[in-house]
């Protein structure tokens, strides 16, 4: 360490700090203290006033009306006048303050000695991460240390921690938990579009008159847009395409239940069809679109016999759906996880995107090829976390890229790696390697979430050091960490979220973070000032004034938000969705669409036909694993891993508390398994016991478990996608078998 950077500067300011508050850090957190800059926004100055701030959960981006009493936030309500959300919300938004009230958050930084984490000071916490840190890339280099961040943190936190990581201590590596769930859209929009841009608005749900859903239940896990499907007054033909009959089915006029991962094979039979017929847009596609000659010659080698003996669907019924589309005036497709997290998901997604193209069905309302973003801030994370976008959405990899983003931050571009990350899965095999040593997980519980989750428990095993900063000290991620850095939680810091129609909405403060937790903002300024760096991020001295160097970054940019006031005009306008570059103005609450002038982001202004031959199955089924196991949300209660939503009684109520699987009745009576009696379902990674949920929504053969629960990812298998390297969990093969009274079971941990 410098010796002119020594910890004794950063305590120094520390000290002087907690001296200007009279307690911990983060008591009395109304205050903003000059000089350092780790001031919090203030707390509503009224004891009895409303805030209004967009919700943290799901990527819907709802705004909730927080009710204080007495300067504390005591209840929720949806905002009646937001674009998104109209007075709507579901479980999860009425319980958004519980999670903040939780008895296991973590209040003060915990340091492992021995087999135990013990409370220490920040001091302490912060000169160990820097020394232990700097120590591993003398020894091993730069790259030997790398950080996994979230969709959860606003774009201001995201940008932070990015340019933190990779300009002021010198990684390369870092990426966040939206590779499990968006990166495969991302790399499907940039092939195709020329940018990660998703085109819709939420108006669109109200504007088509044929909606097909392609491994989608928003009925669960995104009800609010499924409100806005309800409210079409176009009696619109609704279409699931999904081999589980979901929620979102059951409510459809049509289910078509393929074979699970035959998606690209029905796509490429559906394009063939409306090219044999003349069923295509024929002046759109050779006005604003490249490729097409290959594409059809692609798509000829899917007969109808052909696709109809690989997705397991009758040829009719594969007939019906072309006409379906052929029939709309305003054809919109919808997906999320069931298409993003496979072994070929880009090309699924291209495949969606192609019969768009094909049929012009883009850039008018009701229309588009629309992937539903997972995350509260996937969207920002995607364009700010500094991770495979260089910030403002630019590229690693353009030296005039760097040498914007170098000006508009005024640092050396010689400070700005010339090559994007390592993916999620390549940080981890790194670890395996022995090429990175230390690792920094910030706001994700990797250690639940991640695929195949025994190997991942191993991996964490190897590291020299793992920090973990989050809300919790309980996750299964934080109780392995080395150093555990207490966070603020949603509605207890600022910034802003991005939503899936590209919406920017305000996070607020309206709760204190307990103890000496601190915003990951402030965190991450610390670090900053130990490691050395503090000067570069000077003027990074709250949230927003990051969010004027992003507006900034994007100045030319498809996303470009120069045109945004700042917070207060996203306040005024009900949330303002990305472009809106300088010299726009738009009505409150309005709702726009990309591609209306039928421009893409290409250089010739042109779409791309994209397509590929589809791939082998990873791991097909076999004598001994004869189940497909399908995987995704269980109830509109529960969120990803249930760290937050656990905390909520309510919430645990609407959901399953325990593992279950569900099984058709037919292989259910085959096995001898009974409605809700214990299994095991066994993959060639680990085995689980889980209750049977005897049901028809599943078809013989496959088994479907929530992904929600800990033990379903000792099952999956790590397997990703040659492009966005994102994981497929959504099949693999199991075993399901009766649980023996007595039976000794020796699950993976």
């Amino acid at each position: 360490m410098d010796a002119a950077r020594k910890p004794s500067g950063l305590l120094g300011r520390a000290r002087s700090l907690l001296r200007a508050r009279g307690g911990p850090l983060t008591r009395d957190l109304e205050r903003t203290p000059g000089g350092f800059g780790l001031g919090q926004v203030p707390l509503a100055k009224k004891p009895d006033a409303t805030a209004r701030v967009v919700c943290g959960f799901c990527s819907t981006g709802c705004s909730l009306d927080v009710h204080m009493r007495a300067g504390r936030a005591v209840n929720v309500t949806p905002t009646v006048d937001y674009p998104v959300n109209a007075g709507m919300a579901c479980p999860k938004g009425w319980e958004a303050l519980a999670p903040l009230a939780a008895d296991d958050r973590a209040t003060s930084p915990l340091l492992r000695r021995g087999d135990k984490l013990v409370q220490v000071s920040w001091d302490t916490a912060i000169e160990t991460f820097v020394r232990r840190f700097k120590r591993i890339q003398a020894k091993h280099g730069a790259e030997s240390v790398a950080f996994l961040g979230t969709g959860q943190m606003p774009s201001e936190e995201l940008a932070l921690l990015g340019a933190l990581g990779k300009f002021g201590m010198g990684m390369v590596h870092g990426d966040g938990n939206t590779r499990q769930c968006m990166a495969t859209a991302v790399v499907a929009y940039k092939q195709s579009f020329g940018f990660d841009a998703p085109p819709y608005t939420y108006d669109d749900f109200e504007q088509s008159d044929v909606l097909v859903f392609v491994g989608a239940n928003p009925c669960i896990a995104h009800p609010i847009m499924w409100g806005r499907v309800l409210k079409n007054r176009h009696d619109p033909t609704i279409i699931v395409i999904d081999p589980r009959r979901t929620e979102t089915a059951m409510a459809a006029h049509e289910h078509v239940p393929l074979r699970p991962r035959s998606d690209l094979v029905l796509f490429y039979g559906l394009a063939n069809l409306l090219v044999e017929r003349g069923w295509i847009d024929r002046a759109f596609v050779d006005a604003h679109t490249t490729g097409f000659d290959a594409f059809a010659a692609h798509v000829a080698g899917f007969g109808l016999a052909r696709v109809a003996a690989e997705t397991g669907l009758a040829p009719e019924a594969i007939e019906r759906l072309a006409a379906h589309i052929h029939r709309g005036e305003r054809v919109s497709f919808w997906w999320t996880m069931g298409v993003n997290q496979s072994h070929e998901g880009v090309r699924i997604a291209q495949a969606i995107i192609d019969l768009a193209l094909l049929t012009g069905n883009i850039g008018r309302p009701g229309t588009g090829a629309n992937s539903i973003t997972g995350q509260c801030n996937a969207m920002g994370s995607r364009l700010f976390s500094n991770t495979t976008n260089l910030l403002g959405g630019h590229d690693f990899t353009k030296e005039e890229h760097r040498a914007k983003v170098a000006r508009v931050l005024a640092i050396d571009p010689e400070r700005i790696p010339s090559v994007p990350s390592l993916a999620y899965d390549q940080i981890l095999e790194g670890v395996l390697k022995g090429k990175i040593r230390g690792l920094w997980i910030v706001a994700t519980n990797t250690a639940h979430s991640w695929i195949n989750q025994a190997d991942l428990h191993d991996v964490l095993g190897r590291l020299d050091f793992l920090v973990v900063q989050d809300m919790y000290a309980t996750t299964e991620t934080a109780e392995r960490a080395d150093l555990v850095l207490p966070a603020a939680g949603w509605g207890e810091k600022e910034g802003t979220f991005i939503n899936s129609e590209r919406r920017i909405g305000l996070v607020k403060r309206v709760a204190k973070a307990p103890g000496e937790a601190l915003a990951d903002f402030y965190v991450f300024k610390l670090i900053a000032e130990a490691w050395g760096c503090g000067e570069m991020f000077r003027r990074w001295s709250s949230p927003r004034a990051v969010f004027d160097l992003l507006k900034d970054l994007t100045a030319g940019q498809p996303c470009d938000i120069t045109g945004i006031g700042g917070y207060e005009a996203i306040e005024e306008q009900r949330g303002i969705q990305w472009p809106a570059p300088a010299g726009t103005r738009y009505a409150p609450g309005s709702q726009r669409r990309l591609f209306e002038d039928g421009r893409f982001y290409h250089p010739d202004g042109k779409a791309r036909f994209v397509f590929e031959a589809p791939a082998r199955l990873p791991e097909p089924t076999d004598d001994a694993y004869p189940f497909t196991l399908i995987t995704g949300r269980g109830s509109s209660s529960d969120w990803h891993t249930m760290t937050r939503t656990g905390k909520s009684s309510v919430l645990r109520k609407l959901g399953a508390t325990a593992p279950y699987v569900e099984i058709s009745p037919s292989d259910a009576n085959a096995l001898g398994i009974a409605p809700n009696q214990e299994v095991v379902v066994e993959s060639r990674r680990g085995r689980v016991r889980a209750r049977a949920f005897v049901t028809h929504g599943v078809q013989p053969r496959q088994v479907f478990m929530p992904m929600h629960h800990a033990r379903t990812n000792q099952l999956t298998l790590a397997a990703f996608d040659p492009y966005s390297r994102q994981p497929a969990y959504k099949a693999c093969a199991v075993s399901v078998r009766a649980f023996v009274q007595g039976e000794e079971l020796q699950e993976s941990t």
